[in-house]
């Protein structure tokens, strides 16, 4: 079946000498993953390997089978230009991260158009704008919504919160919690915008434990997430 969708580049790998195999979240089907023959090789085809760079949006004609197996892609081009997301060295280690945080957290083979365009979004206010320190944070913490484990804002009052339970609790039990100053900027994302983002004030020690603890939520609540391999070096750049 010929589909026109849009798409939103995940991970990209080398398969054999000459060819590829790339995994796209797409606006019509959600994640497919796609077979792109002797692109490594040709000069004159119309797939270029640089549109596959991760996070790269797309417009794609496609071949869908729907059986599981590797798709094909006739036409892609890029309907977003990005300024800095791959030349920025910042942004561009933020990239893969959360390319690898969206491909070990989205599996489903179906449409899922709020998520869409939920990403699609984001990525271009962090392509135009320069403070975006708390960028991932926002980014990860707002991705549980489409995902059903966005956390009970009920009882913000209360001095901890349970990562497991995923709500605010009056003391804690022997569940992972946040608390003191973890918890503090916890709360302080919940409920921003992308535009406020830099009135939020964390060193480098409290970023790097908010987002450990927001992996840690990740696997708590995904079956079969995986802790993303590019945080060791987001780490460092941010550091």
């Amino acid at each position: 079946m010929q589909v026109a969708t849009k798409g939103i580049v995940l991970t990209s790998i080398k398969y054999g000498d000459t060819s590829l195999i790339v995994r796209i979240f797409t606006f019509s089907d959600g994640i497919k993953s796609y077979l792109l023959r002797g692109i490594l090789s040709s000069k004159k085809g119309k797939l270029k390997t640089a549109y596959f760079q991760p996070l790269l949006q797309l417009d794609l004609i496609a071949s869908h089978k729907n059986k599981g197996t590797l798709e094909s892609i006739t036409e892609a081009k890029v309907y977003f230009h990005y300024q800095s997301l791959h030349t920025d060295i910042a942004k561009n280690a933020l990239t893969f991260f959360l390319a690898e945080m969206l491909g070990n957290s989205i599996h489903e083979e179906e449409s899922n158009e709020s998520l869409f365009n939920f990403i699609e979004a984001a990525l271009q206010w962090l392509d135009a704008h320069d403070e975006f320190a708390n960028f991932h944070l926002y980014f990860v913490l707002s991705l549980t919504k489409y995902f059903g484990f966005y956390p009970d804002t009920n009882n913000m009052d209360y001095l901890y919160f349970d990562l497991l339970e995923g709500e605010f609790v009056k003391s804690p039990s022997l569940n992972p919690i946040l608390e003191g100053e973890n918890l503090k900027h916890f709360k302080e994302l919940l409920g921003i915008n992308f535009d406020a983002l830099h009135t939020i004030k964390l060193n480098k020690k409290n970023r790097q434990e908010l987002l450990k603890n927001l992996v840690l939520y990740f696997e708590l609540h995904l079956q079969g997430f995986r802790k993303p391999k590019s945080l060791a070096v987001l780490n460092e750049v941010f550091s």
